[in-house]
């Protein structure tokens, strides 16, 4: 135990050590901050969905305002029963998460004490380590493979003490994809020397955005393994990301236990009838991954420009490196109104993540981008100026 400085609380050390989730800048914050109107901001900072919300969401929002005056229903039967019967598992097998952050933190509750270990990739989802930290349990940090997962060090970093193992497809903040194969020999090679001892997270909040003739099937590596959560969120294709829903499928041994310490009505009312109504709009999400595929390449082709490395990406954003000046051009934009994510934190130190927007806020982006690194780094890009 230690005390935080100048408060009485006496509380873990490895909670007082913990950094928390830094998300991405509000809109809110940088029109009070520089004075601007909402208007003038460009935001790529979250990966959201530029689309917003489906209207087939919204029509299912306002049929469920009548009832808001009630709670929710706590197993969120109907939610669970479309997902259910999308993938073709039984309900038992789905769990419902406040976003699909929730399932990350559930699966650690349920299976971590102090003194266990957790191993993720260097350059994952920060929320690995947050809930890894906050139950006491030690980080198994594997060095990447070209920005990804190297899952032959991982399994190898795997010890006595392991309990966990997060593994992001496609991987935030860097967008790496590992195809099929190799997380299929991954499962088997854990299953075959430790059983039921170590369980995997398929993290895969981004899945729609992948060619489905390249996606995971995920949900058999369920039904083949039982030591497997399979992580889902409705806050990225599906547009509802101020809702916060996610879900997570297994089989019931751990369903069970995340049930067990899963908060009471943790997803709302509203959250569960848009998440029902966009899981059933398949032109949406088609929509939602034809804007993403052509903004993907537009602010490729707008990197490549200006001689910028960027990681190629199976998700709705790209990690683009600017060099030793990220915060300072991270800055510069803000002041013209755009708000991206600096990195630095995930150990990037010298690179952006961009988020795709709507082709003009892809424009707006490259456009500021582009005169902020000439006054950066004026030696470097004066050819790419507009005369």
């Amino acid at each position: 135990m230690t005390n935080i400085k100048n408060h009485s609380l006496v509380v873990p050390e490895h909670v007082s050590a913990l950094q928390p989730y830094i998300p991405g800048k509000p809109i809110d914050d940088l029109v009070r901050e520089f004075g601007l109107k909402p208007e003038q901001v460009v935001k790529l900072a979250s990966n959201e969905n530029p689309l917003g919300m489906p209207a087939s969401a919204k029509r299912a929002i306002e049929q469920a305002l009548g009832q808001l005056g009630r709670y929710p229903d706590p197993g969120g039967y109907a939610l669970k029963q479309a997902i259910a019967s999308q993938f073709n598992v039984p309900l038992e097998w789905v769990t419902l998460g406040n976003g699909s952050n929730d399932i990350l933190e559930l699966v650690s509750l349920a299976l971590l004490v102090p003194g266990d270990a957790v191993v993720y990739a260097q350059y994952s989802f920060s929320v690995y380590r947050i809930a890894t930290q906050a139950r006491g349990a030690r980080h198994i940090v594997v060095p990447a493979c070209e920005y990804g997962h190297d899952l032959d060090a991982m399994f190898d970093a795997i010890d006595d003490q392991t309990r966990l193992v997060f593994v992001a497809n496609p991987n935030n903040p860097t967008g790496t994809f590992l195809p099929a194969a190799a997380i299929e020999r991954f499962m088997q090679r854990l299953q075959a020397s430790f059983g039921e001892r170590v369980t995997v997270v398929l993290d895969e909040a981004y899945n729609e955005y992948i060619d489905p003739k390249m996606r995971v099937d995920s949900v058999a590596l369920v039904k083949k393994f039982s030591n497997v959560v399979v992580s889902r969120s409705f806050s990225k294709a599906y547009g509802l990301a101020g809702l916060r829903v996610g879900y997570g499928v297994s089989q019931p041994p751990l369903t069970n236990l995340m049930a067990r310490v899963r908060q009471p009505f943790n997803v709302n009312a509203l959250a569960q009838a848009a998440a029902i109504a966009a899981l059933h709009d398949e032109d949406f999400l088609r929509q939602s991954a034809a804007v993403n595929a052509t903004g993907k390449l537009q602010l490729e082709n707008g990197f490549k420009a200006l001689g910028l490395p960027y990681v190629p990406s199976y998700a709705n954003f790209v990690l683009v490196q600017v060099g030793a000046k990220a915060l300072d051009i991270n800055q510069a934009l803000l002041r013209r109104g755009v708000i991206v994510r600096p990195v630095g934190a995930d150990g990037l130190p010298e690179w952006l993540r961009v988020s795709v927007g709507l082709e003009t806020e892809n424009a707006i982006f490259l456009e500021a981008l582009t005169h902020v690194l000439a006054e950066a780094l004026p030696e470097k890009l004066p050819e790419v100026l507009p005369k």
